[in-house]
């Protein structure tokens, strides 16, 4: 699901299309934006205009972090390729499931969005989708996520659907997102759980693998957002939203960053007994690649130097891409290192 940090800068910035998942309103655990800020690009009118408008409040370019960690959490989980309908179904029930996520997300903070250059381009915000609307589209999706995943994979992958929305709407939302600086760090929580639907969804439970690869997300998700914060402090500190990099000094924010990579990368080697050198060595490549622009953005805070924190943000999309494709390909070729069974 793309309930995930994938955040993107303000509209008129340079963008990035993420590996994942990482953020409402470029910082969320399930947020991000489409065409550059959520909004539709041509502002187009009649039928082709609301399509692109409903399909904003869904924030489409978010559902690249299902593509990125559910197929391989799909893979490893049968340590084969996966039944095309079966990875089919998981994925559309999926995207319906982050999209009905991000249009609710929309309808609760519209207010902030209004004040944010980065989400002032979405549909609530310029009027192209009445609330009432709004509000229905997402209620309706979230629903036919649960009817397609409950018919055509199975009832244990519908309920998670539905819980990692509600779990983002009430408690990352309205409870996290406004109240404390670690709102990304908790409310990251629904962003990570595509892993576990992937995996749910081949083998009918959840067992350890899928709660490795949880917490790879989990603690890849501070990171890749306090360093688009760092870079766009401006704009939460405006919309009220108590980010890291709003409240915290800019040497701290650095710091926890690189406490945060040195935890995410540990983490994915827990994977290891589930898989072969072929993972573990690009895991380990990868991580070490990572951990070495964390520190040089550390080095440079601390030093008094000019600062390019939206470089560290590009790259966790492109590591966290490294590790989970490399897991996808291990899974369909290797052996598991130690041959534990799962």
């Amino acid at each position: 699901m793309s309930l995930v940090h994938a955040a993107h800068p303000p509209h008129g910035r340079s963008g990035h299309t993420s590996a994942g998942n990482s953020n409402v309103d470029g910082a969320d655990p399930a947020g991000g934006a489409a065409g550059a800020d959520g909004g539709p690009s041509g502002g187009g009118r009649g039928v082709r205009g609301a399509i692109a408008a409903y399909a904003a409040l869904a924030k489409p370019r978010v559902i690249e972090l299902l593509l990125v960690t559910t197929i391989p959490a799909m893979f490893l989980a049968g340590r084969e390729i996966p039944n095309p309908w079966l990875l089919l179904a998981t994925l559309v029930g999926g995207t319906m499931a982050a999209g009905s996520a991000n249009a609710l997300n929309c309808v609760v903070d519209a207010d902030i969005d209004k004040v944010m250059n980065r989400t002032k381009k979405r549909p609530l915000v310029r009027d192209t989708v009445p609330r009432t609307n709004a509000l229905i589209f997402g209620l309706a999706l979230g629903v036919a996520s649960f009817a397609l995943l409950y018919g055509t994979v199975n009832l244990l992958a519908g309920l998670l659907a539905i819980a990692t929305i509600l779990f983002y709407i009430f408690v990352y939302t309205l409870g996290l997102k406004r109240r404390t600086p670690q709102n990304v760090v908790w409310g990251g929580a629904a962003g990570c759980m595509p892993v576990v639907i992937g995996w749910a969804a081949v083998t009918g439970t959840v067992e350890w693998p899928a709660f490795v690869m949880f917490g790879v997300i989990f603690f890849w998700t501070p990171p890749h957002t306090w360093a688009l914060g760092m870079k766009y402090r401006e704009d939460y500190e405006r919309a009220g939203v108590p980010m890291l990099p709003v409240v915290a000094s800019p040497l701290h924010v650095a710091k926890q960053i690189v406490i945060y990579s040195w935890v995410m990368v540990g983490w994915t080697l827990l994977l290891v007994p589930a898989t072969s050198w072929l993972y573990t060595a690009f895991a380990g490549l990868a991580g070490a690649w990572f951990l070495f622009y964390a520190h040089s953005l550390y080095a440079a805070v601390k030093r008094g130097r000019e600062t390019k924190p939206m470089a560290l943000f590009h790259r966790s999309n492109t590591y966290l891409m490294i590790v989970f494709v490399a897991l996808a390909v291990d899974a369909a070729i290797g052996m598991p290192v130690l041959g534990l069974p799962f």
